[in-house]
């Protein structure tokens, strides 16, 4: 069995996490690089805590299945298969599609709350922060959700700063300093990733030399 190496990759909201995993996504094949996604562990919104104002925050790592997502985690890096159904975020959480998630001798794991928790994040080989100035974060959010979500940027705003930025304050920016590797995302990630990928075509043929 190949023992997988994983990688953990979070960052604030619209910090380039998605767009990292794209570009990675391009250069690898589904079986040397699985790429698991906290999103797909939120609870039912009917299980969601909601605001004074009464609107859902889905800031909160208690929004997410962590047992679950630590479990899966588990099972992929035992070389085990994992079934998944993906959520889709429009205004609320949707259900969408079955994801079928194979071990891969580069495991990556990504998500807000990666870092939040000691017996998730001890399980990571290689830990990575995307950073980027929050004003930076806020305009690509909105161009995001008012036009993927079809969210009114009023509400954009006003989740950032009731829900995005006090999570932020609380749940990610205190670990940020557990990163092995901090990726500043201002403009582009190009000579980051560049180092990412060579390490991880070093892990792929070390893995399989030894398997």
């Amino acid at each position: 069995m190949i023992k997988s190496y994983i990688v953990g990759i979070t960052g604030g909201s619209a910090s380039g996490k998605t767009s990292l995993l794209k570009e990675i996504r391009k250069r690898f094949n589904s079986d040397e690089v699985c790429i698991l996604s906290q999103d797909n562990y939120y609870k039912p919104v009917t299980e969601q805590q909601t605001d004074e104002n009464g609107h859902v925050n889905f800031d909160l790592p208690d929004c997410i299945n962590l047992n679950e997502f630590k479990s899966d985690i588990e099972k992929l890096a035992s070389g085990n298969t994992i079934k998944r159904q993906e959520y889709r975020f429009q205004h609320e959480v949707q259900l969408g599609d079955w994801i079928t998630y194979n071990p891969a001798p580069i495991i990556i794991v990504e998500g807000l709350f990666i870092f939040y928790r000691e017996d998730i994040y001890s399980q990571f080989d290689l830990k990575i922060f995307i950073d980027a100035q929050e004003n930076l974060q806020l305009e690509r959010r909105i161009k995001r959700d008012t036009v993927e979500r079809n969210i009114p940027e009023d509400f954009v705003h006003y989740q950032w700063k009731n829900h995005v930025m006090p999570a932020y304050k609380k749940y990610l920016e205190p670990y940020k300093s557990q990163a092995d590797i901090i990726i500043n995302n201002n403009s582009h990630f190009n000579n980051s990733l560049m180092v990412i990928e060579n390490h991880f075509k070093w892990h792929i043929q070390s893995l399989q030399q030894h398997n």
